[in-house]
């Protein structure tokens, strides 16, 4: 059985998941935008594994979008995303929060209807190891 270990920014939140997971999923709805910032959320599912808070879960908040499944799980003290238990029996885990590294990878991307226009060709930009100078 594999483990993993996550942690929040501020490392006030900290756990872990044992077990598999079963799909790799990354969101590009709206919601998902909204909700990181970013051109998509990437998020690891689960039905059978285990999640365990070490410390930090007084820390610990979820929003739900009302009138729909949408929920965040995160840190009160740095907004950092956190594994969400909204939906009985389904553990979500966004994968940048993960201190582990795991080998599985994206299954499929979701709602790309809603794709962001310059989430596009992004292979093809520079690359810098650290900030560009």
């Amino acid at each position: 059985m594999n483990s993993y270990l996550g942690s929040c920014l501020c490392g006030t939140a900290k756990f872990e998941v044992q077990g598999e997971f079963e799909s790799f999923y990354l969101c590009h709805c709206r919601h998902c935008q909204k909700d990181t910032g970013s051109a998509h959320a990437a998020n690891l599912f689960s039905q059978s594994a285990k999640l365990t808070w070490l410390a930090g879960s007084d820390s610990v908040t979820t929003f739900t979008l009302a009138g729909t499944r949408h929920s965040k799980s995160f840190c009160r003290c740095c907004g950092s995303a956190l594994p969400c238990t909204h939906m009985p029996g389904l553990l979500v885990v966004p994968a940048g929060c993960l201190d582990t590294e795991v080998s599985i990878k994206p299954t499929a991307h979701l709602f790309t209807a809603s794709k962001a226009i310059w989430d596009k060709e992004l292979e093809a930009l520079p690359e810098f190891e650290g900030p560009p100078k």
